[in-house]
């Protein structure tokens, strides 16, 4: 057997729609909508491809009765509960676009479609949606071995995501076209220094595939 053939089968094995569930990070229109608080961030997603690609994961996980859940990032108009303590923070304070609880800007972005059975897990506070959030019981709780991660930001929550998800002993698959970050020069070396140390890397394409089937 090659070691392509074999890396197929280890993905097949790995992305069980039973066991599995594919997660959206951040994927909301405040982020990388068209007028998102971070235009070079929204425009790297949107141009580069990904964020269509994570709407086909998002599409091919329903047919696959693969589990989607959509983290999404949003804070309390009062601010009670946000974090302070990182200039990231105090940051995002001062932006045109907030992120508001009940506003536009955190409902999940086109073209992704959110179904019935999608689960949204939002979260107040902190870098990581696994992080004070019920994400990881939920998860439990749905028989999730591997979680497929994908969204932005390459340079924060998703390195947090798949190093919480790990850590917590799931089987972390990262599709590398599914994920974005700025410069859009810094998400592949993430990649490959970091995030294929600790995960399975592959493609959109192939994680799609897998669950069409032969």
């Amino acid at each position: 057997m090659s070691q392509d053939a074999a890396g197929r089968d280890r993905l097949r094995a790995q992305l069980a729609p039973a066991t599995t569930a594919l997660l959206t990070v951040e994927c909301q229109n405040g982020v990388v909508g068209e007028d998102g608080a971070l235009p070079e961030l929204a425009a790297q997603a949107r141009e580069s491809g990904m964020l269509g690609r994570v709407a086909a994961l998002v599409d091919a996980a329903h047919l696959a009765g693969v589990q989607v859940l959509h983290a999404v990032a949003e804070r309390r108009p009062d601010g009670l509960g946000a974090n302070s303590n990182a200039r990231l923070f105090r940051a995002a304070d001062r932006l045109p676009v907030r992120q508001l609880s009940g506003t536009a800007a955190v409902e999940v972005a086109a073209p992704i479609e959110v179904a019935d059975r999608d689960i949204v897990v939002r979260r107040l506070h902190g870098l990581s949606p696994m992080a004070g959030t019920s994400l990881d019981a939920l998860l439990r709780n749905l028989g999730c071995r591997t979680l497929v991660v994908t969204g932005v930001s390459a340079n924060v929550a998703i390195p947090n995501t798949v190093f919480d998800a790990v850590n917590l002993g799931y089987t972390v698959v990262v599709p590398a076209d599914a994920i974005a970050g700025v410069p859009a020069a810094y998400t592949p070396q993430l990649i490959r220094n970091s995030l294929a140390l600790v995960a399975t890397v592959t493609t959109a394409e192939d994680v799609i595939g897998t669950w069409a089937g032969p």
